[in-house]
């Protein structure tokens, strides 16, 4: 089953849940990856594309394939950090 999401990495907890409330009151979950995310993904707003079932660690993968839709699901602690993540397409 493919699946199109995009993310922001931290390293902090902390961070992680500071940045998910200002995605839930409204900040652009794009800008916030483009300004805070330390995965490259940042430079397209932390859209990962398309993938699929198995590609990503078991955490992540966890989440994208069981998470609800566009919400911004997390922290999702893997080996990389602390992730948000949004999925905005499963089929």
């Amino acid at each position: 089953m493919p699946a199109n999401a995009r993310h922001i990495l931290v390293h902090k907890e902390d961070e992680c849940l500071k940045l998910k409330k200002e995605i839930e009151e409204g900040a652009d979950f794009a800008t916030v990856a483009r300004e805070n995310s330390s995965c490259p993904s940042r430079l397209r707003g932390g859209d990962l594309g398309t993938f699929v079932q198995g590609q990503m660690v078991k955490e992540f993968d966890e989440a994208v394939f069981t998470g609800e839709l566009n919400t911004v699901l997390g922290p999702v602690k893997t080996d990389f950090g602390y992730h948000l993540i949004e999925v905005t397409k499963r089929w």
